[in-house]
């Protein structure tokens, strides 16, 4: 199964854990060789999530968004074989701040971009933490 949106069910728990503090979201993206678009036209998957980046970017940065982390998939370890185009985590000052992007027109015009790029996808809620000494801290 491909997932390429979250469901209303998990979008509104997200909503309802509104803790303080940033959001780290993790983002494992697979593209489309071809972009599908609604409306007929023709993009790479790659060219259509640059667009769907472009476009949102002002709204993304306007909320207090930033990429904290960006990485390059180089090979599944532990895991099913499955491989990500891109790979990144999104820090948001809050849960108010994700949400709210979809409150913007232009933001959700990109997303159109994004749902034509995407095969498959993973979008997982972190919680910043402080650094260990040893990977059980």
């Amino acid at each position: 199964m491909d997932y390429t949106t979250f469901d209303k069910a998990g979008y509104e728990a997200f909503k309802a854990n509104d803790r303080e503090g940033p959001v780290h979201m993790l983002n494992l993206i697979k593209l489309r060789d071809q972009a599908v678009y609604e409306d007929g036209r023709e993009a790479t998957g790659a060219e259509a999530y640059a667009a769907y980046g472009r476009e949102s970017a002002p709204v993304f940065k306007q909320l207090g968004g930033k990429i904290i982390w960006r990485g390059s998939m180089e090979q599944m370890l532990i895991g099913p074989e499955k491989t990500w185009d891109l790979c990144f985590i999104a820090e948001y000052p809050s849960v108010e701040a994700f949400t709210s992007m979809h409150k913007f027109p232009e933001y959700r015009a990109a997303v159109a971009h994004r749902q034509a790029a995407v095969e498959d996808s993973r979008l997982i809620r972190m919680a910043p933490m402080a650094l260990g000494g040893n990977f059980g801290e």
